[in-house]
């Protein structure tokens, strides 16, 4: 049977501070409950293992101060006689209180390593789920929301974000643990004098007032350190991706200064942290002496205790007053991690994000065609990109996309692909909407080669053979060979093995578009789209890989999106789109018999030439 809190009683939790600011690490103890009651339960254990420390203190001290006096008793019998050794001599009386006191301290610190082992597991559970529900929540997102959202601003939080919040957790254990400690503390302070401890309460309930106000000055300061984190990674993310750029321009000396503003915006909010933060501890150890202070007066004017109680109690609040102390900085500490927390609570909230709704159909191949139907898209609500496009893609026939750059073919083969969905119209392929196919299955039966290819940093084997991982090494081998790559890559260092750096850095332009061409002739695809993916090329490297895309198209449904038309003139139909609509659409020649846009394209390029 498992335990269920009232609903009242939740409702009520829920409705504190505590809850609203710590939510997000509340939540994920239903993964790693009971790593996290077992550590409570260690730390309560621990706790009560200070407290009969304590009492057995005052017994030590009343041995020391009063032998004569009669013994302090439990009021249970066994425990009195057989343990305390009330009946014993006073000699005896110190050495088993003062054996008790060893024992309960070992006891203690055992309970406190298990309590800390269990702690420091839920920890690094926490994370590792943070980090996997932060994946599948990018994951399940479409191009749109990456879009949106700058690459620095994600790996920050994953990477600094994630770190701040195993600090939170830390620091909320502590608060944990160490308040099991202090209701121990309190109530040893209320049996041994609850007039001084009703005061002690007073006075540090004022003291926290006061220290409340600070933890909410540096909650509200700390939300500009996360905003300062996202634009440095940021920052730092575009200087390491764009050195290429930043040699050829000569603009180190610039991306020094935004690097170094970067920087220092960083160091600015952490200083307007500081200035609050570091101010808690010193003001509460300072109040704190003023209250202990008070304290001593009071007890010795009034007499209120024997000597060996009132040594008890002055031990017991001078253990408390630097707990109260370290409670007050790490509530200063979480308070300084709120912009973490709000960070990861926004980038995992459902609410704001529209979800890819994946279809149920599994994709055998294509049939017959792929009908658009009036569609129109748009990234933006109020700015269409591609306005009421109707076009019938035949199997087995190549159809080129061409036109001005930014006038939509992109987009179209994008939707075609699924990376985004239309706002109005559909897409059919054999009849079926385009969404009711499970996603994966459509995928796997295409292939995209364009311009801007990405490489992974590991080896070129891995590479060929991404998103297919039943390809054997024959096959790999021979893709190779048929996109031309086979000669360079024997040629590297440890051949197939060799890993070629982060976005294919070790490989020139015309090598890592071999490698993307050898990756879509692993796949097999029955649907293959080719986006521009020779126009960064020079005219020998482009003239061997064009060759290579002609044998490879032979019998595929083929989607080309061109500007150079000399490389679309084998093509089926001719698509011309400007600024989002479909204008003309033929045969290659009869495009240009037309005298139309397609033939003011065709006669631009042959004067350039």
């Amino acid at each position: 049977m498992v335990f269920k809190f009232p609903t009242t009683t939740l409702k009520i939790f829920k409705a504190t501070s505590f809850w609203k600011n710590h939510k997000l690490i509340l939540r994920e103890f239903k993964h790693f409950r009971f790593t996290a009651i077992f550590a409570i339960v260690f730390s309560a254990l621990a706790a009560s293992f200070e407290g009969f420390g304590l009492g057995f203190l005052l017994v030590f001290l009343q041995s020391l101060t009063t032998p004569g006096a009669e013994p302090v008793k439990t009021g249970i019998d066994w425990f009195d006689i057989v343990i305390l050794g009330i009946n014993a001599s006073a000699t005896e009386r110190l050495y088993r209180v003062s054996a008790l006191i060893v024992i309960t301290t070992c006891l203690r610190a055992s309970l406190n390593y298990l309590g800390q082992i269990c702690i420091q597991f839920s920890e690094i559970s926490l994370v590792d789920n943070l980090r996997q529900r932060i994946f599948e929540q990018l994951a399940a997102q479409s191009l749109s929301y990456f879009g949106k959202k700058s690459s620095g601003e994600l790996i920050n939080t994953l990477t600094t974000e994630m770190e701040r919040i195993r600090q939170i957790f830390g620091g909320l254990a502590f608060l944990v643990t160490k308040s099991l400690t202090l209701i121990v503390y309190s109530i040893s302070l209320f049996v041994l004098s609850w007039q001084l401890s009703i005061v002690s309460v007073l006075l540090f309930s004022l003291l926290a007032v006061g220290l409340s106000t600070l933890n909410k000055q540096i909650r509200e300061r700390s939300f500009a350190i996360t905003k300062a984190n996202d634009h440095f990674t940021s920052r730092a993310l575009e200087f390491i991706e764009g050195i290429r750029t930043v040699h050829a321009f000569s603009t180190q000396e610039f991306e020094q200064q935004r690097y170094y503003q970067a920087s220092g915006n960083i160091v600015k909010a952490w200083k307007r942290v500081y200035w609050v933060s570091l101010i808690v501890r010193p003001l509460a150890e300072s109040l704190s002496t003023l209250i202990l202070i008070t304290m001593i007066c009071l007890a010795l004017v009034t007499g209120l205790m024997q000597v060996s109680a009132l040594l008890t109690f002055f031990f017991v609040l001078f253990r408390l007053v630097p707990m109260t102390q370290d409670l007050n900085g790490v509530i200063a500490f979480l308070s300084t991690q709120a912009g973490a927390v709000e960070n990861i609570n926004d980038l995992l909230k459902t609410e704001d994000k529209i979800y890819f709704q994946n279809g149920h159909l599994q994709f055998g191949g294509l049939q017959r065609v792929i009908d658009i139907v009036a569609v129109n898209f748009g990234y933006e609500p109020n700015k269409r990109v591609l306005k009421d496009i109707t076009l019938t893609i035949e199997k087995g026939k190549m159809t080129a996309l061409v036109g001005a750059s930014g006038g939509g073919k992109t987009t179209l083969a994008d939707l075609i692909a699924r990376f985004y969905e239309p706002i109005d119209g559909r897409i059919f392929i054999d009849g079926v909407n385009l969404q009711k196919f499970e996603i994966n299955s459509l995928r796997r039966k295409m292939a995209i080669v364009s311009q801007k290819t990405f490489i992974f940093n590991t080896s070129i084997r891995n590479n060929i053979s991404y998103g297919t991982p039943t390809a054997t090494e024959a096959e790999i081998i021979e893709a190779a060979r048929l996109a031309n790559a086979l000669e360079f890559i024997e040629q590297l260092p440890q051949g197939f093995d060799t890993v070629i750096g982060a976005d294919g850095i070790q490989l020139s332009g015309g090598q890592q578009q071999r490698i993307a061409i050898a990756q879509a002739l692993v796949r097999d695809p029955d649907i293959l789209i080719l986006d521009e993916p020779t126009s960064a090329l020079d005219s020998i490297t482009e003239q061997v890989i064009q060759e290579l895309l002609d044998k490879f198209t032979i019998g595929r449904t083929v989607i080309v999106i061109a500007h150079r038309l000399s490389t679309i003139a084998k093509a089926d139909k001719v698509v011309v789109i400007e600024q989002g609509q479909i204008v003309e659409q033929g045969l290659y020649h009869d495009l240009i018999q037309q005298r139309g846009k397609f033939w003011q394209y065709y006669q631009i390029q042959n004067e350039l030439r």
